[in-house]
């Protein structure tokens, strides 16, 4: 009987990669987003719905608007902030931080896991999240595994395959994979079409650019 693991599908590009990953390690795989509020989720909720269905996995759509309306983010769909433009690692893609996000959700899939029988959860965290998002560090990585392990009784344990991973390594990952790119998103931005000018977006085109790669989405910016 194949290992059951619980993927964090955002839509975004890094966790179509963990996709694909974990179906070529030949698991058994359930999908789950979240709808919490973003300026850009229901375009990454729409994505992650059209990447389950190409790679022909369930996907799960947890509704967590209520939880996170008062919560203070630029990202966030009620804020007046707009969404910062420029490098990603720049001081001022600190306001896109969602406060507590990334231990909100993993306790909600860690027991969702253990509800649906699953060993694993994977998600897509890497080494190009780590100067901005707290709770995308390997410190945290390791505290909130070991945590999950402890409060599951051993039953369920997090993986961050690309944690250490630069994000041109995950797009070079996703292309000896197959991974429709055309799918994901990434732009921060309350658009259809991706900004190409927010953090997000220039990051995603730089990892396309040292791949020696043309990025499949189209950007306002061209």
């Amino acid at each position: 009987m194949k290992k059951k693991v619980i993927v964090s599908l955002s839509g975004g590009l890094d966790s179509a990669v963990v996709l694909a990953q974990a179906l070529c390690e030949n698991y058994e795989v359930e999908a789950v987003g979240f709808c919490y509020g973003s300026k850009h989720n229901k375009f990454e909720n729409k994505a992650a719905q059209s990447l389950a269905n190409y790679m022909n996995v369930p996907f799960r759509l947890i509704d967590m608007r209520e939880t996170f309306k008062n919560f203070q983010s630029s990202l966030m769909a009620d804020s007046n902030v707009k969404i910062p433009e420029g490098h990603y690692e720049a001081e001022s893609m600190k306001s896109t931080v969602v406060p507590s996000r990334n231990i909100i959700f993993l306790s909600i899939l860690s027991g969702l896991a253990w509800s649906v029988g699953a060993e694993e959860v994977w998600i897509g965290i890497h080494a190009g999240d780590h100067f901005i998002y707290p709770d995308c560090r390997p410190k945290f990585f390791e505290v909130m595994r070991r945590a999950i392990e402890i409060g599951t009784d051993e039953r369920i344990t997090l993986v961050a395959p690309f944690l250490h991973v630069a994000k041109r390594y995950i797009v070079q990952r996703g292309i000896e994979l197959g991974v429709p790119f055309e799918l994901t998103r990434t732009c921060y931005k309350n658009q259809e079409t991706a900004c190409g000018k927010c953090g997000s977006c220039i990051e995603r085109l730089r990892a396309f650019e040292l791949n020696n790669a043309e990025d499949p989405i189209c950007y306002t910016s061209d």
